[in-house]
């Protein structure tokens, strides 16, 4: 016979993802109508914040700051490349290394987007409140860098990451 178990705290990493699910809810049908999916979409958000290095951004950091697994990562720019959002080229430093920037058509597709995803950005402030947002962002900062080694959370003036 089987014994329960029996948890005192809620399950985090299933809240977690919840939440991420219904903030993407709001996301999603403007990806899709951009032709965009979720992981293309977090390449290009990087690519956009990385848009001012004109060498380009190496494919190992993109991978770290779009949560991709790296043979994710090479399907989704082989697909990115193919319909003209993004170009790779050698990293002239290192041979054995790939970068990776965004095309023009990749970064209006970041640009309009940016727009609606701050407006709803702004909604969640005006229904949550500003300062509950925030706190939002600062907790989350804080149980990243608890719970990873070494960790400093990934400041990005309150951007979420799946955004």
């Amino acid at each position: 016979m089987a014994t329960q178990t029996s948890f005192v705290h809620r399950n985090l990493p299933r809240l977690l993802l919840e939440a991420r699910e219904a903030v993407m809810l709001h996301t999603r049908p403007s990806l899709r109508e951009h032709g965009l999916s979720d992981q293309q979409w977090r390449v290009l958000r990087v690519l956009g914040e990385h848009a001012h290095e004109r060498g380009g951004v190496e494919t190992g950091r993109v991978a770290t700051e779009a949560f991709l697994l790296g043979p994710s990562l090479s399907g989704v720019l082989t697909r990115m490349e193919r319909d003209g959002l993004i170009e790779r080229q050698r990293c002239p430093q290192d041979a054995r290394r790939t970068v990776v920037r965004a095309t023009a058509l990749g970064l209006a597709k970041v640009h309009a987007l940016s727009q609606t995803i701050e407006a709803h950005y702004s909604w969640m402030a005006e229904h949550l409140g500003s300062s509950q947002l925030t706190a939002l962002y600062d907790l989350l900062d804080q149980l990243i860098a608890l719970e990873v080694p070494g960790g400093q959370p990934q400041k990005s003036d309150n951007a979420t990451p799946e955004e």
